[in-house]
């Protein structure tokens, strides 16, 4: 017969007249982000109190990435420190999930530094946490359990939301493009999507909730649904769910992340360019400007390829703001190929460009590659690209100065009245405003821009 853990761990906090308290700490990407609200959501109706301090929490959980080597440091630098607390309070209970978790040899590695961790769990059953839950915190287990592969997707999952009015939505789990130098799908697993259903029912539940803005989140959404068509699913594409999830009622906005490039179809641009509820953003990353690098990096597409597909969405959708990713230093990377990527931000002129330098990540397969590029190069060719970046971003910025738009407001400095809201198009603009109205949308006029962002005035009162 199977057990309700949920209930039974109420029971058990109920019957022992216990106030067990929590804290979740997230790295990396709005995937995790959206993981750990699952987390917490499960925490909280199990009878937990979330509290900010690690040290003093009866249960933290770390959820973890791995894209780069300096997130393995920032997780033990945050373990070490726990050590003293665990050993003043036998019952703390330290766990780990995420990513890194997926990572060959990191279960070891954790086990032999860290012996006070209690709870070790990966990507792909983070479905079971209600169970490893109750074993850790009734049981007093101790629990390794990293599965290989994402063919569960447990719908219904209780979640303790960020924000009351926007949330990421995932429509799909783990990649299939295999990019060189990123070890994503080796643990996140193969492309696996939710049912077109499922996805629009969540939507209908927290826009019911309150909730006006989502984000639909996977490692490519363009490629939704690919997988259901290999296995002759009669199921929707991206284009067509977008334009599913743009129907609802009370939906303002509706965001989406992360776009490859050589997925983004002409459908698509008409979706997004025919319905005004879709953000005016598309993250397109290209990673170089360099054919050679592109190559290197398996990216499947070429830098004419991609200034065309920008060109093309940017006269369907004439007030897009198009962000990208770079990579400054990737094994081989000559200085006329760099030179290729400051041409290539010079001509698409992006709205704001995420900028990195190359970080080996063991497991990939950038990280044999010869020719790695010593350290004092990158950061030159880094500062360089720094200034064309702000270049792209203050031709764009600057367009809207004097205009009238509709934002949304997300938060709001007590101190100052200070307001801090977001365009469709991404850009924040900060302005005054006395009344307390998170999570509405106002509209104002942007009198000065400060490179990344605006100085505004409200508009519109409000009551």
């Amino acid at each position: 017969m199977d057990v309700n853990f949920q209930k039974e761990l109420i029971d058990y906090i109920s019957k022992n007249k216990i106030k067990p308290t929590c804290k979740v700490v997230t790295f990396g990407c709005q995937m995790n982000a959206k993981d750990s609200e699952k987390i917490l959501g499960i925490l909280i109706s199990s009878g937990f109190e979330e509290i900010d301090d690690e040290q003093k929490a009866d249960f933290v959980i770390y959820n973890t990435c791995t894209i780069r080597e300096n997130a393995n440091q920032k997780l033990y630098g945050h373990i070490g420190q726990l050590k003293n607390s665990y050993y003043n309070n036998k019952n703390k209970i330290i766990a780990i999930c995420g990513c890194m978790m997926q990572e060959e040899g990191e279960i070891d590695k954790i086990k032999n530094k860290f012996p006070f961790v209690k709870l070790v769990f990966g990507t792909h059953n983070l479905y079971k946490f209600e169970e490893y839950l109750y074993d850790s915190f009734v049981n007093k287990k101790k629990i390794f359990e990293v599965y290989n592969d994402n063919k569960i997707i447990k719908e219904d999952i209780p979640k303790k939301r960020k924000y009351s009015f926007k949330c990421g939505i995932n429509i799909s789990f783990g990649c299939n493009n295999f990019c060189s130098y990123c070890i994503v799908p080796f643990v996140r697993g193969r492309e696996k999507s939710r049912s077109s259903k499922d996805i629009i029912n969540e939507i209908k539940s927290v826009v019911k909730d309150g909730v006006i803005e989502v984000m639909l989140l996977g490692q490519n959404v363009n490629s939704y649904g690919n997988d259901f068509r290999i296995e002759n699913i009669n199921e929707l594409s991206f284009p067509e769910l977008l334009k599913e999830v743009s129907k609802i009622n009370g939906l303002k906005r509706i965001r989406f992340m992360t776009s490859h490039p050589k997925d983004f179809s002409d459908e698509l641009i008409e979706v997004i360019k025919n319905n005004k509820n879709i953000a005016r953003h598309i993250h397109l990353p290209v990673q170089s400007g360099s054919n050679k690098i592109l190559k290197l990096m398996n990216r499947n597409y070429s830098r004419e390829y991609y200034i065309e597909l920008s060109k093309k969405i940017k006269e369907s959708i004439s007030d897009i703001s198009l962000t990208t990713d770079i990579i400054v230093g990737f094994p081989g990377e000559t200085e006329e190929d760099f030179l290729d990527t400051i041409d290539l931000i010079n001509e698409v002129k992006f709205s704001q460009v995420f900028t990195f330098e190359y970080s080996k990540r063991k497991g990939t397969k950038a990280y044999e590659m010869d020719n790695q590029i010593p350290n004092d190069i990158v950061k030159k060719r880094f500062d360089k690209l720094l200034d064309t970046v702000e270049e792209s971003a203050n031709y764009n910025i600057i367009k809207k100065i004097g205009s009238i738009e509709e934002v949304l407001i997300e938060s709001i400095n007590n101190s100052t009245n200070n307001c801090t809201a977001r365009l469709s198009n991404n850009f924040l603009v900060h302005f005054n405003n006395n009344s307390n109205h998170i999570g509405e949308l106002v509209n104002v006029k942007f009198n000065e821009s400060k490179g990344f962002y605006y100085i505004g005035e409200l508009v519109n009162g409000i009551e």
